[in-house]
């Protein structure tokens, strides 16, 4: 018996250990290299990676622990994306000691093959912080069809130290260890590598002529890039076409041979088939393109073609553009952010102006709300691009071109760091914020420091360096990309008091005296910056007084929505706080506790990519009808903290029967991100779909207007008061 007992152990074993052989390392067992991380997994950040024997389950995890001087820290592990879905889910468990200012979480990203991240998800606003035991987390994206590569990873922001083990992959609920890979098409565009190295372009001293002409081969280059059939099915490399057509352009004598040219260079793509029925024109459309600077074209012939291929577009897939997500935001596909050369040659700054400028002209839902007329931002930008003299400079034109679309959600946020260099890693250990347009102190971000600095909430700070912050306002205005003046003043504000020196001189007002010091700066991970507006492990609700609800949703959780309907239904009124950034979605599962019947809140326009440049409206979604909806007054507080996912649950709740807005204008981009990338490693993004009303009123660049204005004062600050939140509970009260 005994011997049968021993065998059976052994061929259990043996079973087991066959049954879980694995392909992908997500387990972090195999481990080659004692010295090393486990095989496959590699370093993103700069705190500290190892394998620990303390796993939760088999022998062994990977730990991350925060290092003074570092920002985050990834042990990331690289997949090929070799397979077909609709969803991908990454699921894993965490431990965590002492994590503090930052955040613990799985780290899910899906790119193509020109390293751009086509979706991702780094648990940010799930707030894993502080002390925890294992615990399983779970992430899931829509799989994009351009997938190539596939990154999970674990992470850790601010201090402490975490764990990460036993990774689970899936892509349709199947698990990706048991999956079989796919062959992808083959498409010549990227086999073309003949510009790798540089554009080889040389570009004369611009008159204003060239320029004209550069602004025309851009508007035929990005027609023909979203609309001719041939560049649709992936046959042409359109940026390395571009530099293939430029030497000669720039040879030629005058504006007349150049649109030659362009004939020719069109005609050499191949013949575009007439269609057998035309294309119906759609009367529902809300925006048609702009297709008015073709009659501006001298050359008859190339005239012609261009309407010719306008009416014979392309029909079906393409290779450069697609739909991102079920929202039907634009997805801009198999676009090279050339990464290894930051400071691009002339022909790629070039290509960067022409490709993003193409992008918004025909693919962003909000273009007829842009302050300039589109057309002109080429002759404007292309002398300010070709001139770059080094790697900032072409940083901050690329910011001052994104800020020309007045959309919060356009920024720089990856491949600025020229310009994170300018304006420095060190900052105050406070918040500053404009307030009745003045610069004042309006929280602490670490209280020790924040002590030793000298200054007190509700201060207003005056100068900077010697510099007005008035001036400093308006010299910075253009590098700050925002849908509306808040924003803007809200973005300025967070930088206005940082410094790669670790000192500054400030003037400032105090108690009506002014005065001046020496402010000592801070790195990042020794403040509180990031967490102000953000989630954290305060309960989301409570009552105020006997008769008022309070709900804040920058830490609602999806389990408190029940609890807060339960302990709330029979008080007199429920303020709903916004000035931060939802930490869950809410907008059905709560909003619905506000009305009696089924209520129409929002309804988005949206890109054809059959026919670019031209939306159409979607059908309005609706709060769906509660089965015991609330029967008192709920108010919602905004301000311009209050952007994206926010403003839309802020739509989602005046749908209320007895809804009042209370607050400031909010940020003004509303809708699912578009991203875009640009040479020279730099990324972007768009408000993909418009917002607007279910009556037609927009909310781009507007916001969220309130029924009842109330704006933070210096005084109030000064005394600790939340005068929009006392306003709220006086308007409760009072009915």
């Amino acid at each position: 018996m005994k011997i049968f007992t021993f065998l059976f152990l052994i061929s259990l074993i043996t079973s087991c250990h066959s049954e879980t052989e694995q392909k992908f390392n997500l387990g972090f067992e195999k481990q080659t290299n004692q010295h090393a991380l486990s095989d496959g997994w590699f370093k993103w950040g700069n705190y500290e990676l190892s394998i620990d024997s303390m796993s939760h389950s088999g022998l062994k995890s990977g730990k991350i622990s925060a290092t003074e001087t570092g920002n985050f820290g990834s042990i990331a592990y690289q997949l090929p994306a070799n397979y077909t879905g609709k969803t991908i889910q990454l699921e894993g468990y965490i431990k965590i000691k002492n994590v503090e200012f930052g955040f613990a979480g799985l780290l899910l990203r899906v790119d193509d093959d020109n390293k751009k991240v086509l979706v991702g998800d780094n648990m940010h606003g799930q707030n894993v912080s502080g002390t925890r035991d294992w615990q399983k987390y779970t992430i899931t994206l829509d799989y994009p069809e351009n997938a190539e590569k596939i990154y999970v990873a674990g992470l850790l922001t601010g201090k402490g130290e975490a764990w990460f083990d036993d990774f689970v992959l899936s892509i349709d609920g199947k698990n990706i260890q048991t999956l079989k890979e796919t062959e992808k098409p083959i498409y010549n565009a990227k086999q073309d590598k003949k510009f790798d190295a540089g554009s080889k372009i040389e570009l004369p001293e611009l008159s204003s002529q060239l320029i004209d002409d550069f602004a025309v081969l851009a508007k035929v280059w990005g027609f023909l890039k979203y609309y001719h059939p041939e560049i649709a099915k992936g046959n042409y490399n359109w940026d390395y076409e571009l530099f293939r057509f430029l030497p000669g352009y720039l040879k030629a004598a005058d504006h007349m041979e150049r649109e030659s040219l362009l004939l020719g260079w069109i005609e050499s793509l191949g013949e575009i088939k007439k269609l057998k029925k035309p294309i119906p024109d759609n009367s529902e459309a809300y925006i048609k393109p702009d297709t008015n600077w073709m009659n501006s074209i001298q050359n008859t012939s190339l005239r012609n073609k261009l309407h010719f291929i306008y009416k014979n577009r392309n029909q079906g897939k393409h290779f450069y553009i697609g739909i991102a997500t079920k929202a039907g935001n634009p997805d801009f596909k198999n676009e090279n952010a050339y990464t290894d050369v930051p400071y691009p040659d002339a022909g790629f700054r070039l290509l960067a102006l022409f490709r993003y400028w193409n992008m918004i002209n025909y693919f962003f839902p909000n273009k007829h709300l842009i302050e300039k007329d589109w057309n002109t931002i080429l002759p404007e930008y292309i002398p300010i691009f070709t001139t770059a003299k080094n790697e900032l400079e072409y940083e901050l034109a690329a910011l001052q071109l994104i800020g020309e679309i007045h959309d919060t959600h356009a920024n720089l946020w990856v491949g600025n760091n020229q310009i994170q260099d300018l304006r420095g890693t060190n900052y105050a250990p406070f918040q500053v914020k404009f307030i009745e347009n003045k610069a004042v102190v309006c929280a602490s971000h670490n209280l020790q420091f924040s002590n030793q600095s000298g200054l007190a909430i509700g201060d207003m700070i005056t100068k900077i360096d010697g510099k007005n912050i008035e001036d400093l306002v308006d010299e910075w205005s253009k590098y700050y990309p925002a849908s509306n003046a808040p924003s803007r003043l809200r973005n300025i504000s967070a930088d206005l008091l940082r410094s790669q020196k670790s000192e500054i001189e400030i003037a400032y007002i105090h108690q009506g005296r002014e005065k001046t010091e020496k402010l000592s700066l801070y790195p990042k991970n020794k403040l509180n910056i990031d967490n102000l507006y953000r989630d954290d492990h305060q309960k989301s609700f409570k009552l105020i007084g006997n008769s008022i609800g309070y709900i804040t949703l920058r830490s609602i959780k999806e389990e408190d929505i029940a609890q807060i309907k339960a302990e709330f239904k029979n008080t007199k009124g429920i303020i709903i706080d916004i000035r931060n950034y939802p930490s869950t979605f809410v907008p059905f599962k709560l909003g619905s506790f506000f009305v009696s019947a089924p209520t129409p809140f929002v309804k988005f326009s949206k890109a054809n990519i059959t026919h670019p440049g031209e939306f159409t409206f979607s059908k309005a979604l609706e709060i769906p009808k509660s089965t015991d909806y609330y029967k008192g007054k709920l108010i919602v507080l905004v301000n311009e903290y209050t952007q994206s996912q926010a403003e839309y649950t802020a739509m989602a709740f005046r749908a209320g029967d007895r809804t009042t807005i209370i607050g400031s204008t909010t940020a003004g981009a509303d809708g699912d991100v578009s991203s875009i990338v640009l040479p020279g490693g730099l990324k972007t993004s768009i408000s993909g779909i418009g917002v607007y009303y279910p009556n037609g009123q927009k909310t781009q660049r507007i916001g969220i207007v309130p029924d009842i204005e109330v704006k933070p004062t210096i005084s109030g600050i000064r005394n600790g008061k939340d005068e929009v939140l006392e306003r709220a509970i006086e308007f409760i009260q009072n009915q």
